[in-house]
């Protein structure tokens, strides 16, 4: 397995950790897990919308570095030689 391989597997768990952390983040239709950990950042309304804009900002980027990686993991890997 190349180096380039090596850093895109890397780069691909980083992404997929970083994507399940921050759809968590997500508050659904009541309170959510970002409730908890960002509690004084819902407590003015107008906040409230740039931060949930930010987070699905974050969360599309890193779904998207997740899923280039993938795709060129699977264009690239090496193939088991029998």
């Amino acid at each position: 397995m190349s180096i380039v391989n090596i850093v895109l597997v890397v780069i691909m768990f980083l992404s997929a950790f970083f994507t399940c952390i921050l759809i968590l983040m997500h508050s659904g239709k009541g309170t959510g897990v970002s409730e908890l950990i960002a509690s004084s950042m819902y407590n003015s309304a107008a906040g409230s919308a740039v931060w949930e804009k930010n987070l699905d900002r974050l969360t599309v980027i890193c779904g998207v570095i997740f899923g280039v990686t993938v795709l060129i993991l699977s264009l690239t890997f090496p193939l088991a030689t029998i």
